[in-house]
């Protein structure tokens, strides 16, 4: 159990990845913080965490808001003691569209998914760097490798967040703290639910917690995953635009926009 008796800290705790993240992390012996929006369902899981025998505190907070996931994070922080491991899940997604332009909801996508992950880590750095351990890490996307029509907004925040934790790693890589990114590929959640068109390789949440539990005690710099989805992104890169326009038309046409939260 690497992570026996550590504390965690997960963002975006109240469904989907985080859901998991927290309950896997629980199982591993963690003391688990749980951040996100929804008090009511931040104390479900909690509720569901202590009756198996763990150990958890929540306090809600929107991670788009710098100081009240600074307040959040220490605030669960402070229930459970210094914070080991942070992952930065909390993360939302929107179909980018082009008249009108969606702009708030492009700006919603960078504040929650690159500026959230930076909020989170300003929450634990200071203590980590005093104690020369911890590891922070972030749910990024596979997205983040390629600029799809029709998902620049939320390409572009994923992208950024990739680069932001690759700098973050090298930066930190003397003080004691590890970084990493993980990256998945399609998994089922309220967030893809959506989705009409067929998502390959797609994975269920819980399956993508327990592989990015296992990358983070192997302390991977980067997991990109399922390893087929990293392939065929990484591929779309080199393919020519007309194709990839091609392949995108019928999701362009119909966006998949989430219901409001």
């Amino acid at each position: 159990m690497a992570f026996a008796n550590q504390v965690a800290v997960v963002t975006g705790a109240s469904s989907g990845i985080g859901w998991a993240l927290a309950r896997e992390l629980s199982r591993q012996g963690c003391k688990v913080g749980l951040v996100a929006r929804r008090a009511d369902k931040l104390a479900e899981l909690a509720g569901e965490i202590r009756a198996a025998g763990g150990t958890a505190a929540f306090a809600p907070a929107d991670v788009g808001d710098r100081a009240a996931t600074v307040a959040a994070i220490r605030d669960v922080a402070g229930q459970l003691g210094p914070v080991d491991l942070l992952i930065a899940n909390a993360g939302v997604g929107y179909p980018t569209v082009l008249d009108p332009i969606n702009v708030e909801q492009v700006e919603q996508m960078v504040r929650v998914n690159l500026l959230g992950v930076v909020y989170s880590v300003e929450a634990v750095l200071p203590e980590m760097l005093r104690r020369r351990s911890g590891h922070l890490a972030a749910v990024s996307s596979l997205a983040g490798y390629a600029g799809l029509p029709g998902e620049s907004g939320y390409c572009a925040s994923k992208a950024a967040v990739n680069v932001y934790m690759d700098a973050l790693r090298i930066h930190l890589r003397d003080r004691g703290i590890a970084v990493t990114t993980l990256c998945p590929g399609f998994v089922r959640t309220p967030m893809t639910a959506p989705n009409q068109f067929h998502m390959p390789w797609l994975i269920e949440a819980e399956d993508a917690a327990r592989r990015m539990v296992g990358a983070l005690a192997r302390r991977r710099k980067i997991y990109n995953f399922p390893w087929q989805t990293a392939l065929l992104t990484k591929a779309t890169r080199w393919l020519p635009d007309w194709l990839v326009a091609r392949t995108m038309q019928t999701y362009n046409e119909n966006p998949p926009f989430p219901p409001a939260p």
